[in-house]
């Protein structure tokens, strides 16, 4: 094998296990979090809101922030639990869906995040961006 090809084999065999630590996700590449879930970009997680119901992989959105907050604007269709009281509300979640979960700006909800990975519930992504991103996109809220 002539050494030029060598040499491009080994470059490509490092690109790939550079790769490894990557997941594919139903909608694209993202990279898992140490605590095991994924952080969805806004754009992401705002494009498989406008799908809704049409959406080939069932969803939901999980809003950790406090009720002062949500109820100054939240996403629409949103499950709202408080951070306070998620461990004490798994059971209102639901299982087979893919849950994006956020607050106002990334910190809370990847609490929540580790916290629902922990607890057992999996394909979980957490919107870093917030509802802070969410306004500044001017993405729709409801009151």
């Amino acid at each position: 094998m002539p050494q030029i090809i060598k040499k491009h084999l080994s470059f490509l065999s490092i690109l790939i296990l550079l790769a490894l630590p990557l997941s594919v996700s139903a909608c694209g590449i993202s990279e898992k979090t140490h605590a095991g879930y994924e952080n969805a970009s806004l754009e992401h997680a705002y494009q498989h809101w406008k799908q809704g119901e049409k959406s080939s992989i069932p969803f939901a959105f999980l809003d950790v922030r406090s009720i002062e907050e949500y109820n100054q604007g939240h996403i629409a269709g949103a499950i709202h639990i408080p951070i306070q009281q998620l461990a004490q509300r798994l059971n209102e979640l639901p299982k087979d869906k893919r849950l994006y979960v956020h607050c106002e700006a990334g910190v809370r909800s990847a609490k929540a995040a580790a916290l629902l990975i922990d607890s057992g519930i999996r394909n979980i992504e957490n919107m870093p961006a917030g509802m802070a991103g969410w306004r500044d996109a001017a993405y729709p809220i409801e009151k």
